[in-house]
């Protein structure tokens, strides 16, 4: 079976967060984007401390892959947009408790904004099926 391959090529600086600098999606593989996930709970409430949005985040990044029969191992790329500075402990725990070691790509950024002023923080996934 075909798998996703994940690197830190030695040439290049260590990443300096948990996630690979590289992944490579084999060929035929199909992809899966998502709309950016955000922190709101089953009935459309938004918490207002970040770290509850974050918890929030990663229970609907599950249940998006879940709809799609794909798991954490199909996700190759991560977008994280935060518009108030992160709490890397918290959301590392969240981010280990999901990926083990097998670290996809990722990019955060902080921003002004997003779609509602409530929000604080929305994660994209790029995920690919093999």
């Amino acid at each position: 079976m075909q798998k996703m391959i994940r690197k830190n090529p030695r040439i290049m600086p260590k990443p300096v967060g948990n996630y690979s600098h590289i992944t490579r999606v084999p060929k035929g593989a199909g992809l899966i984007v998502t709309s950016g996930q955000v922190g709101t709970d089953m009935d459309g409430n938004i918490p207002s401390n970040l770290n509850d949005q974050v918890t929030n985040t990663f229970a609907n990044m599950k249940k998006v892959l879940e709809s799609e029969g794909l798991t954490e191992v199909n996700i190759i790329k991560v977008n994280i947009w935060a518009t108030e500075e992160i709490d890397w402990d918290y959301l590392d725990a969240q981010w280990d408790a999901l990926f083990g070691a097998e670290y996809p790509s990722m990019t955060v950024a902080y921003i002004s904004a997003l779609g509602w002023p409530e929000l604080k923080i929305e994660i994209e996934l790029w995920c690919a099926q093999v």
